[in-house]
């Protein structure tokens, strides 16, 4: 039976790859065999109708609005509702990505539902909408192609390909409408997929019990054939902008044909396939290839360009979304490139003759030498575009106004300055998404030096020039021509192509151009270098976070809030504060702000914290969230990611009885059978003691080649160790083998501990012991809950997203993360609960830096 189904799925794997084989090869067949028509193309798109073609457009508008409106009725089919600028970002998103995508028309379908369902709707529910809208749109297609596929039997001879195609779309028709139907009313697919998988069933049931709204679903049917029309509409206005007689006859059957193939190509939304299928539909009914072939291309710009386009601009212009970043930063690199090449490749002699009449060969020279000097600064300026500096982003503005006016005086080069034009463009879009402050210091420093540099160097060349014997240039420098060969070589230009004739003069015109290099590059990195933010907490300012801490502490890693390792922002009042590090460019907050017990103020005290940020150049992000403390950065946008889950354990409801608690009662039992014992060292602790505290923790450091860590854990510090109790293992002569220490715990009735470290000789067993003497002892004090700490990376069972679904996959599959896996087994053999804890933070892209600076602030 194995052998059975895995032959089918291999089957069946082998009929998508030919069939998507066949697909591509219509692809190269059409655009080789069509080659000398489409190379006609543009000759009759320009004599094309605009006022046509501007009503083609409108259609297309009304295209993707239909398709909104389409799955805003999908829903209210199952009685969940959604606005129509919600089934707009739908359509244009799924339609782009499924071009990329095996099957893209059906499985674009599974993405982009996380904001409908910030929006209450539930997973299933949005899944079941999808489903609606997508066997609509495949069932309206049928209902068109009936009439047409009965027109063709008696009116055309050859049309196999058009029947198996319909064959097909018909077989899916019946498959899917009797597979859902057996499915709502639980009947044989219900029963197999339950047999089969039977955790499904709190699904299938939601399926099942949803309330379906049979006008609503009448309205989705409508609405889709609507669609249907406006592309035959299309196909219409294609050929009239043309200038060609439209038949209906043949747009109709066009579109049925064209859409057929659409339909069951499994690549690339039939690209080739469609256009092949329609310009020989087309040429069926007396049109020229030429003419069948540019009905075509407009037919799929308004249909397959145009929306493909408009869910690019969907996805760039998504606030928060990491193209919103990478996207002028790669068009900007994009330029420099070509403005190198364009210099380094022979202008069109047509182009510079016409520009000679206008300007003088020196200027078109300059043009160049500025041109590619600009290009190599656009390529430095995108890698600081990438990290959002504000100074990256005037400086690129700067460069692209340039560009676009050198590569029109260098040598006409439109196409060029329309790329710049272009970058300049994005670069408008997205200026909100650059606010990095430079260093203000390193600025005046490096400009105040690049002044003497300049004014040393045009002294120096000047008066070098002017002196100089003929000699070495074979030219007697007048006073005029020495201060236009200073400037001319201080930026590598040598317009007046100067050619040295001694070595002397090498050296010379080398000294000039490399002190000219060394000044622009200063400027320009002191413009675009970052803020260094660098400061030291005071100390009236730990006094003030301790005095507020003790007052409104709520969570157990508040006491590393007061670490000295941080830095504080205090409110405005200061009534609160957040505790936070430096990374990179990035304020990294530890939890939320210490304060008063209430949502609206520590809105207030992060939105003070934010613009504190922003006016240093800095980016916040927070660490160690819990699911409480998310609301209030739901309230303000926030997105966040699992990053693990902390252990705590119910102290009354714990027991040492029982199978699953035989491992700890042997590790007892074996640790104190070989002489050891356990010994509790309340506060304050002798220096003897600490001393032997910190043999152990050396010992565990270097054992396990590690450093210690900061921000929300603690290092062996003598002083801290000194104020605090500390549960120790010994043995017969009183060396200490294993120990943790107590911390202070701001949760009511919890309590946790910090440092957990052993010795190389330690026994077996003997963490675990630790950790029973420390319920023990919390139960003895009093306490109803101990807080073992947090599990990296661990405890998602299905990501929401890419980023969590990537950190579930680095837990679960790669060697590099295995060691959480002994922490997390570690702390389950005390059965916890596991709660969630996030990292908040702006947007996607700050995902690809973030890990970088939460190592730099948790190194002390």
């Amino acid at each position: 039976m194995k052998f059975n189904r895995h032959y089918l799925r291999s089957k069946n794997y082998y009929a998508k790859e030919i069939l998507g084989f066949l697909f591509i090869l219509f692809a190269i067949y059409f655009f080789r065999h069509e080659g000398h028509e489409l190379r006609s193309l543009g000759g009759v798109l320009r004599s094309s109708n605009q006022w046509i073609l501007l009503t083609g457009l409108i259609v297309t508008v009304l295209y993707a609005l239909s398709h909104a409106l389409m799955y805003s009725y999908s829903f209210k089919t199952i009685g969940s509702k959604i606005l129509w600028t919600d089934g707009l970002r739908l359509f244009l998103k799924r339609n782009f990505v499924s071009v990329f995508l095996p099957g893209g028309g059906v499985t674009s379908l599974a993405f982009f539902s996380k904001e409908i369902e910030n929006k209450g709707i539930s997973q299933t529910k949005i899944n079941l909408a999808s489903y609606i809208y997508g066997l609509i749109g495949i069932f309206t297609v049928f209902l068109v192609t009936i009439p047409v596929i009965i027109y063709l039997l008696f009116t055309r001879q050859h049309m196999f390909g058009e029947l198996i195609a319909f064959g097909v779309l018909t077989l899916t028709i019946i498959l899917l409408t009797t597979g859902t139907i057996s499915l709502y009313k639980k009947g044989w697919l219900y029963k197999k997929i339950l047999a089969f998988k039977p955790d499904t069933e709190l699904i299938l049931d939601e399926i099942a019990d949803s309330d379906f709204s049979i006008s609503s679903l009448i309205s989705t049917i409508l609405i889709s054939l609507a669609i249907e029309f406006l592309g035959i509409a299309h196909l219409l206005i294609a050929m009239y902008a043309l200038g060609l007689e439209g038949h209906f006859d043949a747009a109709v059957v066009g579109y049925v044909i064209a859409t057929l193939f659409l339909v069951i190509s499994p690549f690339l939304k039939g690209l080739g396939a469609v256009e092949l299928s329609l310009v020989l539909v087309l040429q069926s009914y007396g049109f020229s290839a030429t003419q069948a072939a540019a009905v075509t291309f407009l037919y799929r710009l308004f249909e397959f360009w145009l929306p493909m386009l408009a869910g690019a601009m969907s996805f760039i212009l998504n606030k928060g979304n990491l193209f919103l970043r990478i996207f002028p930063a790669m068009l900007l690199f994009t330029l420099g490139i070509v403005d190198i090449i364009s210099v380094l490749t022979p202008a069109l002699g047509t182009r510079i003759q016409l520009l000679s009449d206008f300007l003088p060969v020196e200027a078109l020279r300059l043009s160049n030498g500025l041109v590619l000097l600009i290009g190599i600064l656009q390529l430095i300026t995108s890698a600081f575009l990438l990290r959002g500096m504000r100074s990256a982003w005037n400086i690129a503005v700067i460069l692209c106004t340039l560009a676009i006016a050198g590569n029109l005086t260098k040598g006409l080069d439109y196409e060029e300055a329309t790329l710049a034009f272009a970058v300049l463009f994005s670069l408008w879009l997205t200026r909100k998404q650059y606010y990095v402050l430079a260093n203000r210091n390193l600025q005046n420093f490096s400009l105040g030096v690049s002044l003497w540099i300049f004014t040393a160097v045009t002294v120096y060349g000047i008066v070098g020039f002017y002196f100089l014997d003929q000699k070495h240039f074979g030219i007697d420098f007048s006073l005029t021509q020495s201060v236009s060969s200073t400037f001319d070589n201080f930026i590598f230009l040598n317009t007046g192509g100067l050619e040295p004739r001694t070595h002397f003069a090498h050296l010379f015109l080398y000294s000039i151009r490399v002190l000219g290099a060394s000044s622009i590059l200063l400027v320009f990195y002191g413009s675009i270098k970052p803020y260094l933010f660098e400061d030291k907490a005071e100390e009236d300012e730990f006094l003030r976070a301790e005095e507020l801490l003790q007052k409104h502490g709520n969570s157990a890693v508040d006491y590393f809030k007061t670490y000295r390792d941080k830095l504080f922002f205090f409110a405005e009042d200061r009534d609160g504060f957040i505790s936070y590090r430096i990374g990179g460019d990035f304020a990294i907050a530890l939890g939320t702000p210490v304060c008063a017990p209430d949502i609206q103020t520590s809105r207030r005290i992060i939105l003070e914290y934010e613009e504190f940020c922003l006016r240093n150049g800095l980016k916040p992000a927070y660490y160690r969230i819990d699911r409480k403390g998310l609301e209030v950065f739901d309230l303000l946008n926030k997105k966040n990611i699992i990053i693990g889950q902390e252990a705590i354990v119910d102290l009354p409801g714990f027991t040492m009885e029982g199978g699953n608690r035989k491992s700890l009662r042997n590790a007892m039992s074996s640790v104190l059978k070989k002489g050891y014992k356990l010994k509790i060292y309340d506060a304050p602790i002798k220096a003897g003691t600490i001393q032997k505290l910190e043999q152990v923790s050396n010992n565990w450091l270097s054992s396990l080649e590690r450093a210690e860590m900061v921000f929300s854990q603690g290092i062996f510090d003598a002083d801290e160790i000194g104020k605090q109790t500390v549960l120790a293992l010994e043995n017969e002569d009183e060396k200490i083998v294993a120990f943790l220490n107590i911390i202070p715990d701001y949760v009511p009735g919890e309590l946790t501990y910090d440092l957990i470290r052993k010795t190389d000789d330690a026994p077996g067993g003997n963490m675990d012991v630790l950790i029973v003497e420390l319920i023990a002892y919390a139960k003895e004090k009093g306490y109803t809950k101990l807080n073992l700490g947090m599990a990296p990376m661990s405890g998602i069972i299905k990501g929401r997203d890419l980023p969590e679904r990537t950190i579930k996959f680095s837990y679960e599959k790669l060697r590099s993360f295995r060691h959480y896996h002994g922490l997390r087994d570690f702390k389950e053999k005390f059965s916890p609960e596991w709660e969630d804890e996030f990292l908040v933070y702006d947007n996607h892209y700050d995902l690809l830096r973030l890990p970088v600076a939460l190592n730099t602030v948790m190194k002390p």
